[in-house]
């Protein structure tokens, strides 16, 4: 009962009015040296709540983190929720390669990555993919080829999200061609201000290009920026792909943003106190049970993690369950609004409206991104429920 009064009065203290609320158009949460803030009351979010380290609540306080356990984190989470407070930090620093970090990363790796993602100095992009690699990824064709204490890294990564903003890329690459075909590869670290890196940014329907390809021509790294063992990257990549379908799937819990029932009454109506579409409130009912159950679940999975073991293959299941709730969400969301929903540009819509289009539109990714639905349905049946090939 302390912690929780003591995060609430720290809160009401320092978080600005702006912060809670939803974020409109460029008020979305960042990072990294090409940051800018339209809000200047988003940066100064930021700010205190890396003083405090808890834009990274339950990372060890020695790299910047909040140094919380479960439970306070969750206390934490709860009072945000409470006032409505936006995240004052996302991203892949956050939520993949910094757990990553924590786990195969060297003390030197820790100490120069770490404390930066916490403050929202560095945003991070993932060199998985490759155009002849996607679902099937250990076939990658990335080379590094070291040339004293430098790797020279040549070839082409595609749906790199957020790489014409980033500042860092993690990255699987082949380091022995020779070997088998989940051998010989590594992850490595490199800033993407390093001669060689190209990025041009791929439009998608939803007008936004949060999707890039990335090349690499004789890029030089240094090998200290190897993570793990050489040759192992696959293990290192197999786990933060957990991390990452983790997050995907729902990692905080099942939470959405406005209350689906809310839109509901404003856009359908109520009859009797009732929303007045009878089938659509048996729709939302039955979602809204769903996502409270898949919340409990997920919930459950971290207080088994609570010792620090890192997400196992049920972030299979947590990701393929949580990306069809997000698409069904929006498919609620568009029966609701209808044609408000269906705009694209013009001052008769609003600026909620506008946004959850091209969210609607963003979501029909969620199926494919991190992992194919149909990959997470072999890795349960396989890693799972021991079913044979």
């Amino acid at each position: 009962m302390a912690f929780r009064e003591e995060v609430r009065d720290w809160l009401e203290e320092n978080c600005p009015p702006s912060i809670r609320r939803p974020a409109g158009p460029g008020e979305g949460t960042g990072g990294g040296r090409r940051a800018t803030y339209p809000n200047p009351e988003a940066k100064l979010w930021l700010d205190r709540m890396a003083e405090k380290g808890w834009t990274a609540a339950m990372w060890p306080r020695e790299y910047g983190g909040g140094g919380l356990d479960r439970a306070q984190a969750n206390i934490l989470a709860e009072e945000m929720r409470r006032i409505r407070a936006r995240p004052a930090h996302t991203g892949m620093g956050l939520s993949m390669i910094g757990p990553a970090l924590l786990e195969f990363g060297t003390e030197e790796q820790k100490r120069e990555h770490l404390p930066k993602i916490v403050r929202g100095e560095i945003w991070w992009c993932q060199g998985y993919s490759e155009p002849g690699a996607g679902s099937d990824l250990a076939s990658l064709q990335t080379r590094a080829v070291l040339d004293g204490d430098e790797y020279v890294v040549n070839g082409a990564k595609i749906w790199t999200s957020g790489a014409n903003f980033a500042d860092w890329m993690y990255c699987l690459v082949r380091t022995d061609p020779d070997a088998s075909k989940h051998d010989g590869i590594s992850f490595i670290l490199f800033d993407m201000a390093t001669p060689g890196v190209t990025v041009k940014p791929i439009k998608l329907i939803s007008g936004a290009s949060p999707f890039c390809e990335t090349f690499l021509d004789n890029v030089r790294v240094p090998k200290r920026n190897i993570v793990g063992e050489l040759g192992k990257g696959w293990t290192v990549g197999k786990r933060l792909l957990q991390y990452e379908r983790t997050s995907i799937g729902g990692g905080g819990g099942g939470a959405s943003g406005d209350p689906l029932a809310d839109l509901a009454r404003r856009y359908v109506g109520t009859e009797n106190g009732r929303i007045r579409d009878a089938a659509l409130r048996t729709r939302l009912i039955a979602h809204r049970i769903t996502d409270r159950a898949f919340g409990l679940a997920v919930r459950r999975n971290a207080e088994e993690m609570r010792g620090g073991r890192a997400p196992t293959f049920l972030s299979s299941t947590f990701k393929l369950y949580g990306t069809e709730q997000n698409k069904a969400r929006y498919d609620l969301m568009l029966d609701m609004l209808g044609s408000r929903m269906l705009g694209w540009t013009g001052d008769e819509f609003e600026r909620g409206e506008l946004s959850a289009t091209r969210a609607w539109l963003r979501s029909r990714a969620n199926s494919i991104e991190g992992g194919t639905s149909e990959v997470q349905l072999n890795i349960i049946a396989k890693r799972i429920l021991g079913l044979p090939d």
